[in-house]
């Protein structure tokens, strides 16, 4: 039987790639790729010439079957999305749930995620947070967003450049124009960027200055 291995890959600076994640790529029989294009420049990068496979979020369902079989055939296959881990805001939990229920040995490794580095460095309490990844677009948006007022740790979103100022905007309505917080973009690339201050103050900020690139939000949890 084969093993299933779920490998990050770098949000922004190729260095953050480990050896180990380079090793596993040019062992693995087949690798599972969310997009064929942005994953094949990476493995040109680190000269890793393996086949690939599509695996998203749109054919997920159809293509699990077929790769559990051929982990059940002993074949060794490696899981990657565009950026980060796997399974986080990314395809992987559908072949991660149906490998455990087959018994297939599944392996991830430790590796690159956007919330984490952009946590620690927002200087807001890190002890204790929930993650809420993207918020609904539409249905059941608000009614989370309300929940979420209640909620005393740190939480954490992503959000797309083109709707960063929108979310910003709906947060300060449900939890206060002067709740604090941070907004972490372009992790590990030439122009990360951390801006911090109420929600106010980065609703400002960003009505004067486009959002550019993925972000991260961090948002204080409401005093208890």
């Amino acid at each position: 039987m084969g093993k299933l291995y779920i490998i990050p890959t770098p949000v922004g600076n190729l260095e953050d790639m480990t050896f180990r994640a380079v090793r596993l790529l040019k062992e693995a029989q087949l690798i599972l790729a969310e997009d064929t294009r942005t994953t094949g420049i990476l493995l040109k990068h680190f000269d890793i010439q393996n086949k690939m496979q599509s695996y998203h979020k749109f054919n997920e369902h159809k293509a699990v079957s077929h790769i559990v079989d051929r982990l059940n055939a002993g074949e060794n296959i490696a899981l990657v999305s565009d950026a980060g881990t796997p399974g986080i805001s990314d395809p992987g939990f559908l072949v991660v749930r149906e490998c455990v229920k087959a018994g297939i040995n599944v392996e991830c490794l430790p590796g690159a995620t956007a919330f984490v580095p952009a946590l620690v460095s927002s200087g807001i309490p890190c002890d204790r947070f929930c993650f809420e990844g993207f918020l609904p677009q539409k249905k059941g948006r608000m009614t989370r967003l309300k929940a979420l007022a209640e909620e005393t740790r740190t939480i954490v979103f992503y959000e797309s450049p083109h709707r960063v100022l929108k979310t910003l905007t709906q947060l300060s309505e449900y939890m206060g124009e002067e709740r604090y917080a941070a907004t972490c973009r372009e992790i590990s690339k030439v122009y990360e960027e951390t801006r911090r201050g109420t929600l106010k103050e980065l609703i400002s900020h960003f009505s004067m200055n486009e959002p550019r690139g993925e972000f991260v939000i961090i948002l204080s949890g409401k005093n208890e």
